[in-house]
């Protein structure tokens, strides 16, 4: 007798259910996209003992006539596609032909469904993919199907299923990902006698609102760009408000909620550093794109997909997220503890638009700020301004009135000039409209070099200064293959490096902002971070780029003139990102007015 045989239907049956039906969470899962599918209004969800023994799906959407229902539990039964060129093509949540067939094999199932122009519904019982019963029933236009006993008949499934509260909590997290993806559809979601979710707000903003509270999404930021064939849009958390776990994390894909790992990706590397390693974000994304640019058809849960073209969606993310945190207000502020007279951290979340708040200087020196050629002859080359674009040049006005900066006067800076001092030789003050803003000199000098170093990657000019004495340096072989390795990105950072015999270099050449006497040493600390940094978030270049401005900026203990601190602040006003350093230590933080009014007795 040979050893392969033809595994009994009722085995096959089970096994196939096996992978789209894994726990509760899966049943409500296929049962909720059938009824978005037939053009729900309203779903209502209900669950006893965590879905494992009662599981009710109830809409209002197109039923089915009795034709249809008698086959709606064959396996790859389907209505959404026809043929193999439907697969690139697909508009729908379902289309497998598999979650009716799956579930009945593994529990006891009753449908009740009637279209609307019938006057009765049609009745059927299926116990453990068996059809029991076929009959007449009163019910509403839709259709209810009840899911008792799941997993009765594979007991070690059963066996597998979590504690109740870990069970309903994937069930939970599934409706309300529902309920934000489509907000024109109402849901309730009830366990036992007790409605835990409802969501009848018709915005994804209210849904949010429903889901997390209001409270918590005062603090996101909505986002919406358009690229060609591909929209991005959806609301980040602000970087304060993260969470040491993951799990607050939404991608949908035309409307269906899918993990992908590189797109995920991309969002992070927005933040860039303005979260710590190890804390994760809010954010809640929608990508819309043409259906045959993506599979879908890769899994039977259909949470994977594959993109046709996934470097340019992972960039479209990136920019939408970036640019979108870039115009936040993310400048903390310092208010007064009452207990014991400290300053403690937080950061204001009142303004929509908000920004990093211009400074406003002196008559004497306010023509002197934004004319290139002033600064060139009074500020140290140190700080001089990049001119990697001409709208540097432009005038303040001019400049904060672009889109991707505010204006003065949304930020509510007064026409009064004010001075700027340093303190200790490490902080930068200066006053504002609504207090004080005090900038940390050296992080604000390496967010500026950091991102100006980033650029010269794009550009095509020269960002190199010759050295009258070239230097030579010694390194041993692994730091000089690791030097090979970088070599071609230290160029367009502006080294010139030449490779001799053995382990010496010769560098004749070094970037235009970089203070002569330190060229040796920032190299060799630039090769040793290189080797030691191992953030996972940025690329080999941005860890450079990283490495470079910091050991370049002007640091804690320096002294500036008035001249250097205002060219310092005028760059930091061109940053993408003024608020954090590459490395994520906060660059600017403002003390209200109000909170010295209150420790001085005015208030």
């Amino acid at each position: 007798m040979g050893k392969i045989r033809v595994l009994p239907q009722e085995i096959a049956s089970k096994i196939a259910a096996g992978e789209v039906v894994q726990r509760p969470e899966s049943v409500v899962k296929e049962l909720v996209e059938n009824s978005i599918d037939a053009g729900a209004k309203k779903i209502e969800v209900e669950v006893k003992d965590a879905g494992k023994s009662f599981i009710r799906v109830t809409d209002d959407g197109t039923g089915m006539a009795e034709e249809d229902a008698l086959s709606a539990f064959g396996r790859h039964a389907t209505s959404k596609i026809d043929s193999y060129e439907d697969l690139e093509n697909i508009s729908s949540l379902g289309f497998r032909g598999e979650a009716l067939y799956s579930i009945a094999a593994v529990s006891q199932v009753e449908m009740k469904t009637r279209v609307a122009d019938s006057d009765v519904a049609v009745y059927m019982r299926i116990d453990g993919g068996n059809r029991e019963e076929v009959g007449r029933a009163a019910h509403a236009a839709g259709t209810t199907i009840i899911v008792r006993n799941l997993f009765y008949n594979t007991p070690a499934r059963r066996n597998f299923m979590k504690a109740n509260p870990t069970e309903f909590r994937h069930i939970y997290q599934t409706v309300s990902r529902y309920a934000i993806a489509f907000p024109e559809i109402e849901f309730s979601l009830k366990s036992g006698d007790e409605t835990v979710l409802q969501a009848r707000a018709d915005t994804v903003r209210g849904r949010l609102d429903e889901v997390f509270g209001e409270r918590f999404t005062d603090s996101l930021v909505a986002f919406e760009e358009d690229f060609d064939r591909l929209k991005v849009s959806g609301f980040l958390g602000k970087p304060e408000y993260t969470k040491r776990t993951r799990g607050e994390q939404f991608f949908f894909l035309n409307r269906r909620y899918v993990i992908t790992k590189a797109i995920n990706h991309a969002v992070f590397s927005a933040y860039e550093n303005l979260i710590d390693k190890g804390d994760f974000p809010f954010f809640v994304v929608f990508i819309n794109l043409p259906p045959n640019e993506v599979d879908v058809n890769v899994h039977p849960s259909k949470l994977e997909v594959k993109f046709k073209d996934e470097r340019s969606i992972y960039g479209a993310v990136r920019s939408a997220t970036r640019s979108s945190l870039v115009k936040s207000d993310l400048v903390p502020e310092m208010a007064m503890n009452a207990d014991n007279g400290r300053f403690a951290t937080r950061v204001t979340t009142e303004s929509s638009r908000g920004g990093i708040v211009p400074v406003m200087f002196g008559a004497g020196q306010q023509q002197r700020r934004f004319e290139s050629e002033g600064i060139t002859d009074a500020v140290d080359p140190f700080f001089s301004l990049s001119t990697t674009t001409s709208r540097e040049k432009l005038p303040l006005a001019d400049r904060i009135g672009d889109e991707e900066h505010p204006r003065s006067s949304d930020l509510g800076i007064g026409s009064s000039a004010t001075v700027i001092y340093q303190l200790h030789n490490k902080y930068i003050i200066s006053q504002i409209s609504t207090g004080l803003l005090v900038i940390d000199q050296h992080a604000a000098h390496e967010r500026v070099i950091y991102e100006r170093t980033l650029r010269r990657f794009n550009e095509q000019g020269q960002n190199t200064q010759q050295l009258l004495f070239p230097i030579s340096l010694n390194l041993d072989p692994g730091d000089t293959t690791i030097l090979q390795e970088i070599a071609p990105d230290l160029n367009k950072m502006g080294f010139s490096i030449k490779m001799f015999s053995g382990a010496t270099i010769v560098v004749d050449g070094v970037p235009v902002d970089l203070k002569a006497g330190r060229e040796s040493t920032i190299l060799t600390e630039i090769i040793e971070d290189y080797k030691r940094d191992n953030d996972l978030r940025l690329t080999p270049r941005e860890k450079l780029c990283k490495t470079y401005a910091c050991k370049a900026a002007v640091k804690a203990g320096d002294s500036l003139t008035v001249e250097e601190m205002g060219a310092l602040i005028d760059q930091l006003l061109e940053a993408e990102v003024p608020y954090v350093c590459p490395h994520g230590r906060p660059v600017l933080v403002k003390i209200p007015l109000l909170e010295l009014d209150k420790r001085f007795g005015r208030l």
